[in-house]
Order: C-alpha cells, then structure tokens, then sequence
C-alpha cells in the first residue's frame, strides 16, 4: 500500500511540475508613445488594445527612454504652469506625466510644455488600465521615430 501511495505522488509530481514551469508569464501593460507620430499604443497582454492620437511637447519633451510609472494622481494641478489641470496624471519621469487634457483640438501634434496630453476620456481609461495592473507591471516607451523598440 504504501508503494501505490508513493508511486501516486511521484505521478502526481510529474503532472504538475511541467504545469507550473509553463505558466504563462505575469501580465503587462505596454505604452508605447510615438513623439513622431504624436501617437500612443497601449498593448494589453502582447495585444493592443488601444491607439490615440497624443500631443508631446514643443520643444520634443519627454525624453526618449524607458519608464514604470512613479505614481498617479486622479486629480493633479501644475504648480509650474499655472495650476493647468492634469486630470488622470501617470507620473513617469522628473515631473512628465501622461494626462488629460482640455485642448483636444491640439492632439496629433506638440503641443504640451512636456508632458503628454490624452483626450480626458482616453486618460481615464488608461489610467484604470494602469491602476488595476499596478505600476510594477507596465512599462512605458518614449520614442522619436516610427518604429518603436520593444515591438
């Protein structure tokens, strides 16, 4: 009996181990900002799930790089330029932030003093997107040309 016992974990073992070794891989949120295309890509688990148009800065802010987000704010206002709201603000780098905006008329084109303006409705839907992932979980991608690196 006790043979049928241990011959049932072993089997039992072997079933599980190679379950557990092929998880599939945490999941991720991906923001992929194009100041070229004054575009952004948000990729959901490998798919993208959204694509939106965006203003950057004029003077080509933020910077190139890769980023997590630093916090969030549902609510924010710029102390640095003229208390401007920044509704659904994501923190990102030294004070660039990804926000809402109420110049929607400008996205598709540098607009911001920096920062990189959403459509309100678009920044609260990434900011639920990035608030249920967490911020270890998503990375965020700034980049000057067409094709962006990480794709």
């Amino acid at each position: 009996m006790r043979r049928f016992f241990m011959g049932f974990a072993l089997v039992c073992a072997a079933l599980l181990v190679p379950a557990a070794l092929t998880a599939p891989a945490q999941a991720e949120i991906f923001i992929a900002i194009n100041k070229s295309a004054q575009s952004m890509s948000v990729v959901v688990d490998g798919r993208e799930r959204y694509r939106w148009p965006v203003s950057t800065g004029r003077d080509g802010g933020p910077p190139s790089g890769a980023y997590r987000p630093e916090r969030m704010e549902r609510t924010w206002y710029s102390r640095k330029y003229d208390w401007s709201p920044m509704p659904h603000a994501i923190f990102f780098y030294h004070g660039y932030a990804i926000h809402g905006t109420g110049y929607v008329s400008r996205l598709g084109r540098p607009a911001s003093h920096g920062c990189v303006r959403l459509h309100p409705a678009h920044a609260a839907i990434l900011f639920r997107l990035v608030q249920n992932y967490g911020n270890s979980r998503t990375r965020i991608e700034v980049a000057d040309t067409r094709r962006m690196a990480g794709r």
